[in-house]
């Protein structure tokens, strides 16, 4: 597992029993996320935009004002905002579907977008050309990391490697440090991060039909009943 280790334990923990007993989890975080120590004003702000459920945890932490609306980019965000007490709605599940569907709404603003140092899409750009201010703020950052000792060996090692990767930028660190040569299956929460894997030595590359964990969570499950297949196949090592 790729992501941070709460984030990680959620997404095993949902996968089927079946499944889980076939699997060894091996937790290797390609990123940590750090909240930062900033103030977040929010005098005049009408609503706020979340992207990332990492977004939400760093927002919580700072106390930032719970009576404002909350706009949300899937599931996942939506739920850690309403489980930090905002009130929260999920207008898509990327952040392109968030712009189209806020501007079709026209809320009040200014809304203010509280994201990570890095982030995609541009949201609070494409809203404020399109008539909607939008301010944005970094309030976490995302520290690369290296493969464990642990993913390493593993990637050493013959048996299949199974990694899901959950954003484009996860997914450029694990093809810049995967130097293994264990059989790698990949999953992929979308094209976009799908993108830098496709040059690694893998068996098979599967993207999710959504970019939600559900999706994730299923394309997971199909690579590991097709790894146990081939491993099961007549032939095989």
């Amino acid at each position: 597992m790729t992501r941070p280790r709460a984030a990680s334990d959620r997404f095993v923990a949902h996968l089927p029993d079946r499944i889980r007993s076939e699997v060894e989890v091996i937790h290797s975080p390609l990123l940590e996320i750090k909240p930062l120590a900033v103030p977040v004003k929010t005098d005049g702000i009408a609503g706020l935009i979340f992207s990332s459920a990492n977004g939400v945890n760093a927002a919580a932490i700072l106390n930032v004002d719970r009576d404002l609306p909350a706009y949300c980019v899937g599931p996942a965000t939506t739920d850690a905002a309403r489980g930090a007490g905002w009130q929260a709605q999920m207008l898509g599940l990327t952040a392109e579907e968030l712009v189209a569907d806020l501007l079709k709404r026209a809320p009040e603003s200014p809304l203010l977008h509280l994201r990570g140092e890095h982030s995609r899409g541009n949201v609070a750009e494409h809203l404020t050309n399109s008539g909607l201010t939008t301010r944005e703020q970094p309030i976490y950052r995302q520290q690369l990391l290296p493969l464990t000792d642990e993913a390493s060996l593993a990637a050493e090692r013959d048996r299949p490697v199974i990694a899901p990767l959950f954003s484009p930028r996860t997914a450029r660190q694990f093809a810049d440090v995967w130097a293994g040569t264990a059989p790698l299956w990949l999953a992929a929460i979308s094209e976009a991060t799908a993108e830098p894997l496709k040059n690694l030595p893998f068996e098979r590359l599967k993207i999710a039909r959504e970019p939600t964990p559900d999706k994730m969570r299923k394309t997971v499950k199909k690579l590991v009943k097709h790894v146990m297949r081939v491993e099961s196949a007549p032939g095989a090592d």
